[in-house]
């Protein structure tokens, strides 16, 4: 039985990366925003809106501990998972947590990319979208670094970078 959790801040390839190492490694992929989604018939924007960020993170905790039941499955976390309730010391007891670390240029270069599909990213740029990263990743940080594994996750541009990630982490796990 193998149960791995993939955490670090938005774009940090959670998703991406997740993908692939469980079709490596032979586990089945949640993402658990996807999840959420599913189960609750609504976006994670549209609960936040409707319970709040305690509400929302109630839900994420509640759903983290059902797909955490799972055997033999990677599950890719919302960047904010690990820093609520005891979410850290959850994921430790019953798996491998891995963090996923970017620095904060390279997070602003990927989100750059798409934050028009995040909300709490909209109307930021330049220096202003690096200040609210770094801001909220140092907050994080204490968080992250339980993380069983902590992988440098920085160079990941091409479909190349994501396979050479998940070989790496595939021979650490």
């Amino acid at each position: 039985m193998k149960r791995i959790f993939l955490i670090g801040y938005m774009g940090a390839g959670k998703t991406t990366v997740g993908k692939d190492l469980a079709q490596r490694a032979g586990l089945s992929f949640i993402d658990l925003d996807a999840y959420i989604e599913g189960r609750y018939h609504k976006t994670v924007r549209q609960i936040f809106d409707e319970k709040g960020e305690d509400g929302f993170r109630q839900i994420e905790r509640n759903m983290l501990q059902e797909v955490a039941a799972f055997e033999n499955v990677l599950i890719s976390t919302g960047g904010g998972a690990p820093c609520f309730y005891d979410n850290m010391e959850f994921m430790n007891g019953c798996g491998t947590v891995v963090y996923l670390k970017v620095s904060v240029d390279e997070l602003a270069n990927r989100l750059e990319l798409c934050k028009h599909t995040r909300p709490v990213l909209q109307g930021r740029s330049g220096e202003d979208l690096k200040c609210f990263i770094r801001e909220n990743l140092e907050k994080r940080e204490s968080h992250y670094t339980k993380a069983s594994v902590i992988f440098d996750a920085e160079n990941m541009l091409t479909e190349t970078d994501v396979e050479n990630i998940s070989k790496a982490l595939l021979k650490l796990l």
